[in-house]
């Protein structure tokens, strides 16, 4: 065990991305937990590329979920264990987060890996409920003039990957609102 590793059961689960072969962490926050898994994920079905994305039925009713601690009322993005505030571990209530933000900083992208088309536009959002994801922007042109701090935007899924067994994997990503 690494030295600075929490004394709990969920700590190795956390370290990894999921999904992450025989035991993975599978976001469920309209159950309330973290959804500890011992089986293999299914082949062949749509899986969030993060594990703070929660997948409906349809794209439009996809969102991001954040864990709000019970103690001392902290929000975080995503399923959390511990609480960095006040050292808690929990329980936390689970929060669905609004799908509009702002643009607190930009930058265009000129220079990627291979298979990523360049220039496009990285942002750090901040949504209404106090905390901010990084995402990418589209539906506008790559340009600085099109762009400006506290521009507001609109979160929007779309299948971004798919893996050797038939897995699509849904990203999210902002587009002007």
């Amino acid at each position: 065990m690494t030295p600075f590793a929490p004394q709990n059961d969920n700590w190795g689960a956390i370290r990894r991305p999921w999904p992450c072969g025989r035991r993975s962490v599978r976001p469920q926050p309209d159950k309330g937990g973290s959804g500890l898994t011992t089986e293999a994920p299914p082949k062949g079905e749509l899986r969030p590329i993060v594990p703070y994305l929660a997948l409906g039925n349809t794209r439009d009713e996809d969102y991001l979920f954040g864990s709000r601690c019970t103690k001392c009322g902290t929000l975080y993005l995503g399923p959390r264990l511990f609480c960095g505030k006040c050292s808690g571990e929990g329980p936390f209530e689970t929060v669905r987060l609004s799908k509009e933000g702002e643009v607190y900083v930009w930058s265009i992208i000129h220079q990627s890996v291979p298979w990523v088309k360049v220039p496009y536009i990285a942002a750090v959002i901040d949504l209404p409920e106090g905390v901010s994801v990084n995402a990418n922007i589209e539906g506008i042109e790559p340009k600085p003039e099109n762009l400006k701090f506290g521009m507001k935007v609109k979160m929007f899924t779309e299948v971004v990957s798919q893996d050797a067994d038939g897995n699509q994997y849904v990203g999210y990503k902002f587009r002007p609102a």
